[in-house]
């Protein structure tokens, strides 16, 4: 009797054993259905979603993508989100702020991954970054802005007055003018902010400022690398050190950086997303994450017209790029 029990048992077991296998099977196998959401067109973001679509391809995660690109156009987001959960996906990957903020009004259930989003508590996004809460998490592109700031002395030290232009209705870009003021006090420089509407007013917010300052530092801003090109055409015109929050940037024609790789963000985000979608980890239970790296990236074009030596100490261990 006890041999048949035994017996049993372990038939039991082994039925319980095959089931679990079967569901990690499954899930493995499963096509998920991903809606991404992105705020505008530009290099940073395009990386952003290159990034964690190649993550989830390296970790062997199938998924449909449903790529939705609202152009900078706030109503756009809420339209793209209302449909995402019309479309019941498994999960949204909203990339910046306006792209995010309106996934999270759109739905309490799917899970929601943000990127390129600088101060999740700040847009109200989640409560904490320790412990998020809801169905919402992600990466943060919040930038090492006293390091960036620190650049302007290395290159120059005689650098008083630095402008930043920033859109005035985006939260993220606010906070960063505040952060820089308030680290800039240690580095005895002046921070000029000049707040713009949108795309079109770049080239009058340049031109108001640009001989009263020794350079312009350029935040992660969704206008302000739109027109990343013709701030940096007018200020090596005007002679100024220009430089940016991170490497698409530079690849704009700014100076140098000392800041995060939009792409990595995108693949830290992608493992998060398989944490969710495979692993079966709750969102609440994963902390927001900021980019573990940052690398030195400078315009060699850029140097030579500013006639700065590849041999300056604010360029060691630069990577240059043309």
């Amino acid at each position: 009797m006890k041999q048949i029990v035994g017996q049993e048992t372990k038939k039991f077991f082994g039925v319980i054993v095959f089931l679990i296998l079967s569901l990690l099977s499954y899930a493995n196998e499963k096509t998920f259905e991903i809606g991404i959401s992105q705020f505008a067109e530009h290099p940073a973001l395009d990386a952003v979603r290159k990034g964690f679509e190649d993550e989830l391809k390296e970790l062997g995660v199938k998924v449909n993508i449903d790529y939705k690109n609202s152009q900078g156009d706030t109503g756009t987001t809420g339209m793209i989100a209302q449909k995402f959960v019309a479309d019941k996906k498994d999960l949204i990957f909203a990339i910046a702020t306006p792209s995010a903020q309106a996934a999270k009004q759109a739905t309490d259930d799917i899970p929601i991954l943000f990127s390129a989003v600088t101060d999740p508590v700040s847009a109200q996004l989640v409560n904490s970054n320790e412990k998020v809460g809801g169905n919402i998490t992600g990466t943060s592109d919040a930038a090492p802005i006293e390091k960036q700031l620190a650049l302007f002395k290395e290159l120059n030290p005689k650098v008083k007055k630095v402008a930043i232009i920033y859109n005035t209705s985006e939260a993220n870009s606010e906070v960063q003018i505040n952060t820089a003021k308030k680290v800039s006090k240690k580095l005895d420089i002046e921070i000029i902010p000049v707040g713009v509407n949108n795309i079109n007013d770049i080239p009058q917010a340049v031109n108001s400022v640009i001989r009263k300052v020794d350079g312009f530092y350029t935040i992660t801003d969704n206008i302000v690398a739109s027109a990343i090109n013709l701030i940096s055409k007018a200020a090596i015109k005007n002679k100024k050190i220009t430089i940016g929050a991170e490497e698409a940037h530079v690849q704009g024609g700014v100076l140098m950086t000392d800041g995060l790789s939009y792409y990595e963000l995108g693949r830290q985000t992608g493992a998060m997303a398989k944490k969710i979608l495979v692993d079966k980890v709750a969102v609440q239970d994963i902390p927001v994450e900021i980019s573990k790296n940052t690398k030195k990236v400078v315009n060699k074009n850029t140097l030579n017209k500013l006639k700065f030596s590849e041999n300056s100490e604010a360029f060691s261990g630069a990577t240059f790029i043309e």
